[in-house]
């Protein structure tokens, strides 16, 4: 009798039922990704939205048939993070159902041993094929699964290998991941050899490929050329048998790229950009395998403001004046309700949102200026040159030593920690909070010149070449001209850790430092001892590499919190009110640059190209 009613069943379909030889989108498989959200929750799209798409294409594809990935980079980035070190925002991506997941090295950022809380309180599988322990050197067992499987619904076996930037030891804090003696004890393939982070990637993907029907890279890798040989596209260019890369780090934006791998197969790359500006979305066709790409955006709905006649408002440039009145999502792939919110996200957001927000409101203080990192063009600029945002930071560090009547004379301020895009109005701890989003803390220590002017170089081994370095120094109470025309030759070790001077010449020249008793900027004296002002990130735990602090004598060590360096600074001006030229180091020190006037900064750092080769 069974036998009987399936051939019913089949003869039924064939006849049109179902459509005899027409695939259902239940066929299919959809994975809706994102990489490098870095805590930016309170966008238009956010974990309640990713969600919602979830559950309404699932009505087309079948429960089960719709996954949830992340690239990395998700528990760090501003308040709503930082605050509970990521507690939060892992319950936000278990809630909204997450399948799987790979460390960004900035899920490194509160520790190593708050990482691995993190990983074990998600749940969704954690994974990555190159992070391993290690003792004396010697590579041990991996420390997450490297690849995870999953078989949907429609009975696809998708397997997803993970893979983490080697970066990780630079871009997070090098002592995470050392015991307390200085040993390295956890390792990343891809820092001493591009060829083992091959050889992990493709061994990963051989454990699998002949059990299941596709393979994806999950990887915080990027594109940026800095990365030297350790890019997305070089590993898909070194191995084979991958199908698809979701990728992160860079903050790119790739809506699918076509990357030939070692055999000379096609592989499609793919990343959303950042924070949350978009949601990836992947379609595998369940008989063919074909993957299909694009991103989810969206677009507001604005309608005109009129004035109490009914009359629309004009601007000062006599344009109409609107205001968002809501949103709709904009895909090729995507065709589902415009708005989708998943209730039970939803809740859990926007209570973890009113409380940060109420905790960090209280204002401090107000600006006319545009305190910023970017150009006209969205460039950003702090990781490469000097900007406003990136003096006042510095000149905050100073001014918290000088204000306690310690003597300080040089503060540093690496442009990777200044997080901002344009500040201007009302000043509150939660807007400290996203300028520096990592909560390290102050230090001060004395140093000597040389020291001081190996950091600066370190810092200035990309500039001009119009590549981002977070280690590119702010700075207060120095000046210094960086070469761009000169090579690049400062000394690292396999990790990407400073070891020592340039072998060529320095780039940085001309560094002078300001002298309270003259009130003149003077040559820096590579001999003489600097009380130097920074955070334990740079100064104590080798962050970005700066290792030439090592052995150097500490004054005073975690004094305060990074954002509330920025708060006791903005509350030093008179009434809280931050203009240009008004800064409280300003009437006492009259001939340090203080002027915050413009973007570009105030002539600290100057960056020339003299053909000296």
């Amino acid at each position: 009798m069974r036998k009987i009613i399936s051939l019913l069943l089949i003869i039924t379909m064939c006849l049109g039922l179902f459509g005899c030889g027409a695939k259902s989108p239940k066929d299919d498989v959809v994975i809706l990704y994102t990489n490098d959200i870095h805590t930016y929750i309170d966008k238009p799209l956010s974990y309640d939205i990713i969600a919602g798409i979830r559950d309404e294409l699932e009505k087309s594809y079948g429960e089960g048939n719709v996954l949830l990935a992340d690239a990395g980079d998700h528990v760090q980035g501003t308040a709503y993070g930082s605050m509970d070190k990521g507690d939060t925002i892992i319950t936000l991506m278990n809630t909204a159902g997450y399948d799987i997941a790979t460390l960004g090295n900035h899920e490194f950022d509160y520790g190593m041993e708050k990482a691995l809380a993190n990983v074990k309180a998600a749940d969704f599988p954690y994974i990555s094929c190159n992070f391993y322990h290690e003792k004396d050197g010697v590579r041990g067992e991996n420390v997450l699964e490297a690849t995870h499987t999953v078989e949907t619904a429609g009975g696809l076996k998708v397997a997803f290998v993970g893979i983490t930037t080697p970066e990780s030891f630079i871009k997070s804090t090098p002592a995470y991941f050392q015991d307390e003696s200085g040993n390295y004890i956890y390792g990343i393939s891809g820092s001493k050899d591009s060829e083992a982070l091959i050889s992990d990637v493709q061994n990963a993907i051989d454990s699998v490929k002949e059990s299941v029907d596709v393979v994806i890279a999950l990887g915080h890798m990027g594109d940026d050329a800095s990365s030297e040989s350790c890019t997305s596209e070089d590993v898909i260019a070194g191995v084979s048998d991958l199908n698809a890369f979701i990728d992160g780090h860079s903050h790119s934006t790739v809506v699918g790229k076509e990357v030939t791998d070692k055999n000379g197969e096609s592989v499609m790359l793919t990343q959303t950009g950042e924070y949350f500006d978009a949601i990836g979305m992947m379609v595998i066709d369940g008989e063919t395998g074909a993957i299909t790409t694009d991103l989810i955006g969206y677009n507001e709905i604005t309608e005109a403001v009129k004035d109490e006649n009914g009359e629309v408002m004009k601007d000062e440039n006599g344009d109409d004046v609107t205001k968002v009145i809501g949103y709709e999502l904009v895909s090729s792939l995507y065709t589902g309700a415009p708005w989708p919110v998943n209730s039970r996200v939803a809740a859990i957001k926007d209570a973890w949102m009113t409380d940060i927000d109420t905790q960090l409101g209280a204002k401090i203080g107000e600006t006319a200026l545009t305190l910023d990192n970017y150009d006209a063009d969205g460039n950003r600029l702090v990781r490469s040159q000097e900007t406003n945002t990136g003096d006042f930071c510095a000149d905050a560090l100073y001014y918290l030593f000088d204000n306690m009547d310690i003597d300080v004379d040089v503060a540093i301020m690496n442009g990777g920690g200044i997080r901002n895009k344009a500040v201007t109005g009302e000043l509150t701890y939660k807007i400290a909070k996203e300028i520096h989003t990592f909560g390290n803390v102050a230090c001060l220590q004395t140093v000597t010149g040389q020291q001081l002017l190996d950091a600066l170089e370190w810092g200035a081994r990309s500039a001009g070449t119009g590549n981002e370095n977070g280690e590119f120094l702010q700075v207060s109470g120095v000046t210094y001209k960086i070469d761009a025309d000169w090579p690049e030759s400062t000394q690292k070790d396999d990790m990407g850790v400073w070891i020592g001077a340039p072998t060529g010449g320095y780039r940085v020249h001309s560094v002078k430092v300001y002298n309270k008793e003259t009130n003149a900027y003077e040559p820096l004296d590579l001999t003489a001892k600097y009380n130097l002002a920074g955070y334990n990130y740079t100064l104590r735990n080798l962050g970005g590499g700066f290792n030439m602090f090592s052995g150097v004598v500490n004054v005073l060590d975690y004094v305060m919190e990074d954002y509330m360096v920025l708060a006791n600074y903005i509350s030093a001006f008179e009434g809280g009110r931050v203009d240009a030229t008004n800064s409280p180091l300003a009437a006492k020190y009259p001939g340090m640059l203080l002027d915050y006037s413009t973007v570009n900064g105030s002539g600290r750092i100057v960056i020339e190209s003299t053909s000296a080769q």
